[in-house]
């Protein structure tokens, strides 16, 4: 023992030998740092240099130009310097051209390179497609060609990873849970439930009305972001508008901030970095995420006494029951809280902002607004409407099928090639996006006829499939399998909103308004819809 005790060194010595015994060489070191600067350095030649080189060089062959590639970043330096050279612009309230505000490079490019032209987002090849022909091919498909383009990672966090941006077998199933939700007969049973939440909020206006003498200017474009909230926590969540707030600030400021990314260059490593944008976007969606968790499992914790309710929610939970379906793959609650999340946005923001632009719409044109006002009352008079007395309002309808062509509350979808194939006779890489610009295509004179930048409702006379020179020419709802499945309730929400509001207010633009359609992500009066309304009581 003590032989051991003395020719052993100290503690503290044998643990920096070990020490020193595991660390590497620096010469191995500053190999392995060599070696991954040449992995890296590889990496980047191929994907930032050769690849977009090739797939250019391989669609100039086949008549695809368009602006070259720069390293890097593409074309959106290009593109944000467009956007910036119109930032100050307004348009005449007569005017509908809207394209070179929210879509500056198509204007820009699509004359000089033609409807399909190949451009870049950062290294990314996309391929312009507004020719209709061509966007029929990629949305009418169904064997899962043209899979949905994920490639900002803040825009699925605001959307969630359900119904909009899931693909295949996963689409399939997600799809299965929420459709019947979205059944029209439950669609008309929700009327009543709109026109309550709209008769509440214009018991407000009246009662401003009433204090101006007969007339009253309102902020229009904040109040129908309530009455939308509104009628989504009712028909979707049970909730009113109150308790649901604070998710709808919180995806207010998401979609402003998912937006200010757009137009940068996306490297996947960034996204993980604890930048302050990305910090607060992590913080918001985990609020998000946490109040519709505490909804969803208020739901499931009454369903054995109350059921699961007859609003959007209940009904997809009930299609999730294990009991309705223990031998079907069922939505996680991770899913179903990316199912709330669709339900908020898309049937808040892009329904509030297709009344605002109808409301602009009809006070620009009051013969329009007489010859609608005069339909409503011989329909339903006075009554509040429901979904059979809607369905018989034809000019109504007309109405704002033409106000989605002008102010469709998406100027761009996209989609991505899941594999190298044919798109209109052209040979397509894969993975390359196919952006479709909605607005531009809405206002071409080839497919709308001479009149495609004037208002006409008329156009729609026959239907929308006879609108234009093409059956699949009006996108607003996107089209084919993956249209949007939430359209209908849009179209019977407008029509409830509106019928109630011609039947008791007649009303003007204010003389503060500004005619500057913005692109957050969707369609938008930039400075609000100030607006005049006198009572037709008085």
């Amino acid at each position: 023992a003590d032989i051991f005790r003395f020719s052993s060194p100290p503690p503290h010595r044998a643990v920096r030998a070990c020490k020193l015994q595991v660390q590497p060489p620096m010469d191995f070191v500053w190999a392995v740092v060599a070696a991954a600067a040449a992995v890296l350095a590889s990496w980047a030649l191929s994907t930032l240099v050769w690849r977009p080189r090739a797939i250019a060089r391989q669609l100039r062959a086949q008549g695809v130009g368009g602006p070259g590639y720069r390293f890097l970043a593409g074309n959106l330096g290009e593109i944000k310097r467009l956007r910036a050279a119109i930032a100050g612009a307004v348009l005449d309230v007569g005017s509908h051209d809207l394209v070179p505000l929210v879509q500056p490079h198509m204007r820009e490019w699509i004359p000089i390179h033609g409807r399909t032209f190949l451009y870049w987002f950062g290294a990314r090849p996309t391929l312009c497609v507004a020719d209709v022909s061509m966007v029929s091919q990629v949305l009418l498909d169904r064997g899962g060609l043209y899979p949905k383009n994920t490639g900002n990672p803040h825009i699925a966090r605001l959307l969630g990873k359900g119904l909009v941006f899931a693909d295949g077998d996963e689409w399939k199933r997600h799809r299965k849970v929420v459709h019947p939700a979205f059944n029209m007969d439950k669609l008309k049973m929700m009327t009543a439930t709109m026109s309550d939440c709209a008769r509440s909020i214009m018991s407000e206006w009246k009662a401003k009305v009433d204090d101006g003498g007969g007339a009253a200017e309102i902020e229009l474009g904040g109040q129908f972001e309530e009455l939308t909230a509104d009628v989504i926590s009712h028909t979707a969540f049970g909730a009113s508008y109150r308790e649901g707030k604070r998710v709808f600030l919180a995806q207010r400021e998401l979609l402003f901030l998912a937006f200010s990314t757009v137009y940068n260059v996306q490297i996947r490593a960034f996204r993980y970095l604890p930048t302050q944008k990305n910090l607060k976007i992590w913080r918001l969606d985990k609020e998000v995420r946490g109040m519709l968790t505490d909804i969803i499992k208020s739901r499931l914790a009454t369903k054995d006494t109350m059921g699961y309710g007859n609003d959007l929610l209940g009904l997809m939970l009930e299609a999730c029951a294990p009991e309705e379906h223990s031998h079907e793959p069922l939505l996680s609650m991770d899913e179903i809280i990316d199912e709330c999340k669709t339900f908020f946005f898309a049937g808040h923001d892009t329904s509030s902002h297709m009344l605002s632009w109808t409301m602009f719409l009809l006070s620009t044109h009051p013969e329009w607004q007489q010859k609608l006002r005069a339909e409503v009352v011989g329909e339903c008079g006075n009554e509040v409407p429901t979904g059979d007395v809607l369905n018989k309002l034809k000019l109504v309808n007309m109405f704002l099928l033409e106000t989605l062509r002008l102010y469709s509350p998406l100027s761009t979808i996209q989609r991505k090639a899941g594999s190298d194939l044919e798109v209109g006779g052209i040979t397509v890489p894969k993975g390359t996006v196919l952006t479709i610009p909605i607005a531009t295509i809405h206002r071409d004179k080839e497919v709308w006829g001479e009149d495609a930048h004037e208002f006409n409702p008329l156009r729609f006379e026959n239907g929308v499939m006879r609108a234009a020179k093409h059956p699949n020419a009006f996108l607003s709802f996107s089209g084919g399998p993956r249209s949007c499945i939430g359209q209908n309730f849009a179209m019977i929400e407008a029509k409830v909103v509106i019928v109630m509001i011609l039947q008791r207010f007649s009303f003007f633009l204010s003389p503060k308004y500004v005619h500057v359609p913005m692109d957050v992500i969707t369609l938008r009066p930039k400075f609000g819809l100030p607006m005049v309304l006198k009572s037709l009581d008085m």
